[in-house]
Parts: C-alpha cells; sequence; structure tokens
C-alpha cells in the first residue's frame, strides 16, 4: 500500500518534525508555568519561616494551576506518543474517530495561533478503515492546514464524519470562498497511497475526504 518517492519521504520528516516541535513547544510552556509556581511557593516558604501569615487562598490557587499543567503535560505527551506509535504499522485498522481527536489534538496550537477555532462532532457510531494511520493523519493535516488559513469569516472549522457500506467521509465545513485546492502535490501523494479521495465544494464550503473502509481497494462510485 506504501509506494514512497523521496519527496514524499522528504514531506512525512516535514510533518513528524512540526508536529513534534509544536508539542515539545507546549510541554515547555507547561515547565515554565510549573517552575514559575515553584518559585511562587518558595517564596511563600519564606515568609512562613519568618513569621508572615499565609494566605492559604493563595496556596490553593498555586496548587489548582500545578495540577492543570500536570494534566495539560499529560495529554500533550499521550498525543505524541499515539503520533510516534502511528508508524508502528503502515496497514492496519484504524478509528476514525479516535484519529480525528488525535489530529485536532495535535493540530490545536496552530489553531490558536491562527485565532481559528476547531470543532469536531463524533459521530454515534465508531466507523474503522484499513489504512496507514501515520498517512492519514498526515493528510488530515494538510486539509486542516488549508482550511484553517481559508476558513470564513467566523473562523472556526467544522469536522464531522460520515459512514457509508464502502468508505467514511469525513467532511470539513467553514472553508470559506477560496479555490486552490490543499497542498495539491503533497495531498496527492496522501490520496494516492490511502486510495482516498478529495473534494472541494467551493459553494458549501466544504471539503470531503473519502476514504475507503480499506485502503487495498479502490473508491467506486457506489461507496
Amino acid at each position: 500500500m506504501v509506494d514512497q518517492t523521496d519527496e514524499q519521504s522528504e514531506s512525512e520528516l516535514q510533518f513528524f518534525g512540526k508536529m513534534t516541535a509544536s508539542m515539545s513547544h507546549e510541554i515547555k510552556n507547561v515547565m515554565a508555568i510549573v517552575n514559575e509556581s515553584a518559585g511562587l511557593l518558595e517564596d511563600y516558604t519564606i515568609m512562613a519561616e519568618k513569621g508572615m501569615p499565609i494566605d492559604p487562598g493563595r496556596l490553593k490557587t498555586v496548587s489548582q494551576r500545578v495540577t492543570t499543567q500536570i494534566q495539560r503535560a499529560d495529554v500533550i505527551t499521550k498525543n505524541l506518543n499515539r503520533l510516534a506509535h502511528s508508524v508502528d504499522e503502515f496497514e492496519k485498522s484504524v478509528g476514525i474517530r479516535e484519529t480525528l481527536e488525535l489530529a485536532v489534538g495535535l493540530t490545536g496550537r496552530f489553531a490558536d495561533m491562527r485565532g481559528v477555532k476547531l470543532k469536531f462532532q463524533p459521530p454515534s457510531d465508531f466507523p474503522t478503515v484499513i489504512t496507514s494511520p501515520f498517512h492519514l493523519l498526515n493528510l488530515i493535516w494538510q486539509v486542516l492546514d488549508f482550511a484553517m488559513d481559508a476558513t470564513g469569516t467566523e473562523k472556526t472549522v467544522e469536522l464531522t464524519i460520515e459512514t457509508k457500506p464502502g468508505s467514511v467521509a469525513i467532511r470539513f465545513n467553514g472553508i470559506g470562498s477560496a479555490t486552490d485546492p490543499p497542498s495539491a502535490a503533497k495531498a496527492a501523494a496522501l490520496l494516492r497511497i490511502l486510495g482516498a479521495k478529495i473534494h472541494h465544494d467551493v459553494e458549501k464550503g466544504e471539503i470531503i475526504l473519502i476514504l475507503p473502509k480499506d485502503a487495498r481497494q479502490q473508491i467506486t462510485a457506489a461507496c
């Protein structure tokens, strides 16, 4: 299923590097806040040693801040771990809901930097496809990267899933009036690897990514 060129390999490395660099930046931010909180606790300790009264509310605020950052770091680390394990196998059953949740998690910082809100409405079912997890994440990123730059005035990109007998469609709504396709060259290689198709409906302001239930098979009109 995976047929790579040097250009595609370069694209994959760039994607992996971009995601890990973003997450490591977030971890550094977490550590900076925890370090600042540790400094406050040290100051309070010195004040207590000098017999100065300490407001319990201040201690509670610092404690809550540290707890929040630890939880944030846990989520970031889990996402990084899932990204790393996406290259374990290039042909396996993949949950689309879980994959989109991870993609949104990985893309969150980029969305914040652009002032864009990502909304994902999980489906009631849990569709799966046989595909390459890493290449699928890469393709979703290519579409999201384009969508975030081309979003309309509401600055919101909404993701939904539609399941059909032979395929799963991921819809990206809120694209605005942009007409250029998302990262055409890179997306074309990924579409070929995944056996997928992409459709940009300019009038509706949406991009539809259609994935076969099994990437080893071609998508047909009946799907």
